[in-house]
């Protein structure tokens, strides 16, 4: 088998075609059309001289033709394309897969601003390890004109205009829902909370003082029993491949930006720790799990029992057959060496590991012997769990 090289290059690309040849010299079929078309489409003022039917079913006959003319344009398609210069602003591990993929695609053009205070940010344990330009948030805006672009993924702080205004192609953010919906610094946590059957991640230019417009979105479905972790792994790689396909792309991605319609926005507010506590008359058992699903691995729910905070570290719903109890009742189930507490709307939820405080973490089953055996007296009390 024989290979053509031809190379064709117009004002966006430079495409290198490879073409296998039989021995007798003959391209397949397919081939041909599919060079036809494209060089008539991209290159009209050469059409002839790749296309001709003699050219293309008489290699041998036209090769030095063929090479007389493709290797002066190859010379000058070489090098002809650059990654736009990025500085990028991360903090976490949802920015992570973002910053690996635009090193890869970008290269050395690449420089990382991030928080240099915490030991475990592994933003800048990978920029340190790779070599890249690491600078400390905030940074001088004067910094923003030697990059072309600046890029924004969970960093926690908020841009100021003179360095949104600093960059010459201006700043883009990635952002883990399908805005408008889920505005606010916790998307992925109200997305599993709310039982929303989708969510995905979207591209945005950020532009001071107003609800930025959205230059790429892409979708993915919510798994009814899927924990926030894994979530938030699936979409911080979802948005890392979106963000690299926007900058390749960019003049026409800027072009097609579409605005936000602000009546369809709901909102992902920070978290605080009032949301981990659980009011057992109020939250039937589902509404609990999702939450428990919700900041799985973020934050653990809390109760309390005998005056003291209880985290609750692992849940699931119970089987059927489980007996009622009134809401914030506990009690052990020893055949699933389990605590089943009662919930609103006569719902049961099964608890099977959890910390007292100023404890290490405990089996159900090491609580029933050290704690509910000795609380036989206790009565129900609003909001707190109680044994019977």
């Amino acid at each position: 088998m024989t290979t053509i090289y031809i190379v064709i290059q117009t004002q966006q690309v430079s495409l290198y075609l490879s073409i296998p040849v039989t021995l007798f010299g003959r391209v397949t079929s397919w081939y041909r059309e599919q060079l036809f078309l494209f060089t008539r489409y991209y290159y009209p003022t050469n059409f002839p001289m790749f296309c001709g039917k003699s050219l293309v079913n008489n290699f041998y006959k036209y090769k030095r033709k063929v090479w007389q003319n493709v290797i002066p344009i190859a010379q000058r398609c070489k090098g002809t394309y650059h990654p736009p210069k990025i500085l990028f602003f991360g903090t976490d591990n949802f920015s992570l897969p973002s910053l690996q993929a635009l090193h890869k695609n970008c290269g050395d053009r690449l420089g990382v601003v991030t928080s240099l205070n915490s030991p475990a940010n592994c933003v800048k344990t990978y920029a340190e390890k790779e070599k890249l330009s690491l600078q400390k948030w905030r940074i001088d805006p004067s910094v923003c004109p030697q990059f072309d672009l600046g890029e924004v993924v969970s960093i926690g702080q908020l841009i100021p205009a003179n360095i949104i205004n600093g960059f010459p192609h201006g700043m883009i953010n990635v952002h883990a829902s399908l805005l408008p919906k889920r505005r606010g610094a916790a998307p992925i946590i109200y997305a599993i909370m709310k039982g929303d059957a989708s969510t995905g991640v979207s591209i945005m230019k950020i532009e001071p003082h107003r609800f930025e417009s959205i230059l790429a979105q892409r979708v993915v479905d919510i798994k009814p029993d899927v924990f926030m972790p894994d979530l938030h792994a699936s979409l911080a790689t979802l948005g890392a491949d979106l963000l690299v396909d926007t900058v390749n792309n960019l003049s026409l991605r800027l072009k097609e930006a579409k605005p936000q319609d602000s009546t369809r926005a709901s909102y992902a507010p920070k978290i605080t720790s009032k949301i981990t506590e659980i009011i057992w008359s109020e939250l039937s058992a589902f509404e609990i799990y999702t939450r428990h699903r919700a900041l799985y691995g973020y934050k653990n729910l809390t109760t309390s029992f005998l005056g003291k905070q209880v985290q609750l570290l692992e849940l699931r719903l119970p089987e059927k057959g489980v007996p009622v109890q009134e809401p914030g009742v506990i009690s052990y189930l020893r055949k699933s060496r389990s605590l089943i507490i009662g919930c609103a709307q006569q719902s049961q939820l099964e608890v099977l590991q959890l910390r007292v405080e100023g404890r290490k973490p405990m089996s159900a089953q090491d609580f029933n012997n050290g704690f509910l055996k000795q609380a036989r007296s206790l009565s129900f009390t609003e909001n707190k769990l109680a044994s019977i």
